[in-house]
């Protein structure tokens, strides 16, 4: 079994493609970063947010990232850079590693509200829909501490313990074949089941105002934090904890007391993701093409002057039941009761038949033989 004498460390962690070295820590954190990324797209395109704003904020977030995570690791272990051994032009070496997490959150997010102010968007939907992907991009990430065999744990004698090569047991001050705690695994773990538990919670209670991220903040530095006082690297040391540990826990407290605070003042999701005056015109519906009676310009039978149907006397064929060929049919009782006359009024509405001036009597005239 794997096991039996521990995890093994991988022989190699760059691979050289002609001249270009590909190195393992970089991959790791670009795979992390993809993934970060696509679950990115689908969380804030779900919260509304317009997908196609993304990328061009994610550029702002990850150029400060790297300058603040490279910042955060050169202030919190100048020796290598500012001591009497060190060298200035290292700084500029991030694919040896060293780039602080902490670092890498505040600067990068600076970045994010950059890039979100120049695209009119708010900043807590966004940082809600990037948690969990930050979590699984991190978790990845460890994977290429794996690769280093860098940052492990004290010694252990657990099934699981992980086996570095001779020479870098020796050079953390223990003998060849020493087995130490997997860090690396063990945030890798803490990192994805705390994405889970983060998009569930997520769902359940519809987080929203920055809340899933401030949540995020607390459950990773509580498994940081207890992960850290395992490493045996070297590290600055504050009232007897690494100054990480006094990070992480700086920064929990930091995270709930602005969760609780949100949560009281904002529960519920986020209305809308652009801030104020900046949100889209919404398009207009599209028209069939049927102008109605209030928009075409055309005045309708209400408007126009002229009598309808139920007011001019003149039956239509929707109203009255009667044919519209152009006679004149009285009322019933009213004006003419002779038959005679009846036909007389009937014949002279034909078309074609002569029309009488009215007699002296008021009456129809006969027609002339």
């Amino acid at each position: 079994m794997i096991l039996a004498d521990g995890i093994p460390s991988p022989s190699q962690g760059v691979w050289y493609l002609g001249p270009f070295p590909l190195r393992a820590y970089a991959i790791a954190i670009l795979i992390g970063g993809f993934l970060a990324y696509r679950i990115l797209v689908r969380r804030y395109a779900a919260r509304g947010g317009p997908a196609e704003k993304v990328p061009d904020v994610v550029v702002w977030a990850v150029v400060f990232g790297i300058i603040g995570a490279r910042l955060y690791h050169v202030v919190t272990s100048p020796a290598a850079y500012f001591g009497p051994d060190g060298d200035l032009v290292r700084i500029l070496y991030i694919w040896q590693g060293g780039l602080g997490i902490w670092g890498a959150i505040s600067l990068g997010a600076v970045g994010a509200w950059i890039g979100l102010r120049r695209a009119g968007l708010r900043f807590a939907p966004f940082a809600d829909a990037l948690a969990p992907g930050l979590l699984v991009a991190q978790a990845v990430g460890r994977l290429g501490n794996w690769f280093n065999q860098e940052l492990f744990g004290s010694p252990t004698t657990l099934p699981w313990g992980l086996r570095v090569d001779d020479a870098v047991a020796r050079a953390v001050g223990f003998p060849a074949g020493t087995l130490f705690h997997p860090t690396f695994l063990y945030e890798l773990l803490w990192n994805l089941a705390a994405a889970a538990f983060l998009v569930w919670l997520d769902r359940r209670f519809r987080l929203g105002h920055g809340r899933v991220f401030w949540l995020y903040v607390m459950l990773y530095t509580a498994g940081r934090g207890w992960i850290e006082m395992l490493r045996v690297d070297d590290a600055q040391h504050v009232l007897g904890l690494r100054l990480n540990v006094w990070t992480a826990i700086i920064v929990f407290t930091t995270a709930l007391v602005a969760f609780l605070v949100t949560t009281r003042r904002h529960p519920g999701r986020d209305e809308t993701v652009w801030l104020p005056g900046r949100q889209p015109d919404e398009p207009e519906p599209a028209s069939d093409g049927e102008p109605d009676s209030a928009s075409d310009g055309e005045p309708d039978s209400t408007s126009d002057g002229e009598p309808d149907s139920a007011s001019d006397g003149e039956p239509g064929s929707a109203s009255d039941g009667e044919p519209t060929d152009g006679s004149i049919t009285p009322p019933h009782g009213v004006g003419v009761s002779d038959p005679a006359e009846r036909q007389g009024s009937v014949d002279a509405a034909a078309p074609g038949a002569p029309v009488e001036p009215p007699g002296p009597s008021g009456g129809r005239g006969t027609p002339h033989g």
